[in-house]
């Protein structure tokens, strides 16, 4: 009995001090920084990615000493089950305790890729295949199998999404990104179409949409929009053919050199507002907001031509014998 007193507290102290040194150790753990020699990296949580799995890659990378303290500390607060997938921002002032609300909390990186007015598709599609974030699924499809994809088989893919900066994580699909766009651009076209001045030429949001897209490329100046949103108007009012250069360029496709010449204004395609009256059968680019309000609320005036000035902007005039006037001075320098 005097040997087993002695032995059982030999083991009452030996469990203490090893209990208390592993409470010092965890207490150290919790307290010390990540291991960070350049004082930032990214870390990537897989999905389906344990706290176990994640806890032994942080320390075999060195970030943590010990990967236990990590599971044990995520055990005992009920996080261990918690973390979310995705990329992660680790700085060199992030401790254990912070590190695991950082993975609990989904706060991961986020990429961005922006959609510039005045658009084609072409652009579009290069910009989104171009994108290393984004998972790329539709490299080899062509238009019509786009839009299929995104449910809209048989539309085509032209002004189909709305120009802005969209925000996403990693891993994100091209598909994924193009429905966003588009959706927006639906919300757009619609609220825009809603809120319509009556009696106006074009009958459909398409139609609103194929307008924006020419008011978009002819001037990057937004208060012209609504004037010459108007200038259309009544060009198609009164029957008058647009002839409006950036749907000739657009019906040139690859051809286009950067100069229209006489010839081009007189080529058939269906895109040429010189050789056809009316709209053309599409978009030629996206069109932002400001360009979608103009062309369902043009300004009201008598104007049916426009020139360029040289400087951004433009002279309008009512009649041809001042839009003449006015190409001679701005383009000719007569």
């Amino acid at each position: 009995m005097r040997w087993f007193g002695i032995l059982l507290g030999l083991s009452v102290l030996v469990v203490s001090l090893g209990g208390g040194w592993a409470w010092m150790e965890y207490g150290r753990f919790r307290a010390q920084p990540l291991n960070i020699p350049q004082g930032e990296a990214v870390y990537r949580v897989d999905k389906g990615a344990t706290l176990a799995s994640v806890a032994r890659d942080l320390a075999r990378d060195g970030y943590i000493d010990d990967a236990r303290y990590l599971q044990w500390y995520g055990r005992y607060t009920g996080q261990a089950n918690r973390i979310r997938a995705g990329e992660y921002r680790l700085t060199g002032d992030l401790t254990p305790d912070g590190l695991l609300a950082l993975l609990v909390s989904g706060k991961t990186i986020e990429y961005s890729l922006t959609l510039l007015e005045g658009w084609n598709i072409r652009q579009v599609r290069a910009a989104v295949a171009g994108h290393e974030a984004l998972t790329h699924t539709l490299d080899d499809l062509g238009d019509g199998e786009l839009m299929a994809r995104l449910g809209r088989a048989g539309d085509h893919p032209e002004g189909r999404f709305f120009p802005d900066t969209y925000h996403f994580t990693r891993g994100t699909s091209d598909l994924e990104f193009l429905q966003r766009a588009m959706s927006k651009m639906d919300e757009q076209l619609d609220a825009a179409w809603a809120g319509r001045a009556p009696g106006i030429p074009v009958t459909t949001p398409y139609e609103a949409l194929i307008l924006a897209s020419i008011v978009e490329k002819e001037t990057g100046q937004a208060d012209e929009r609504p004037e010459i949103a108007g200038v259309f108007t009544r060009r198609l009012e009164k029957g008058m053919r647009l002839q409006t250069d950036p749907t000739v360029i657009y019906g040139m496709g690859a051809d286009f050199d950067g100069n229209i010449r006489r010839k081009d204004l007189t080529t058939d395609t269906p895109y040429n507002t010189y050789v056809h009256a009316g709209l053309p059968p599409t978009p030629i680019c996206m069109p932002g907001r400001d360009a979608l309000d103009a062309a369902v609320r043009p300004a009201a005036g008598n104007t049916l031509y426009f020139v360029a000035r040289g400087d951004g902007t433009h002279a309008f005039s009512a009649t041809l014998k001042q839009h003449n006037a006015a190409v001679r001075k701005y383009q000719l320098g007569k």
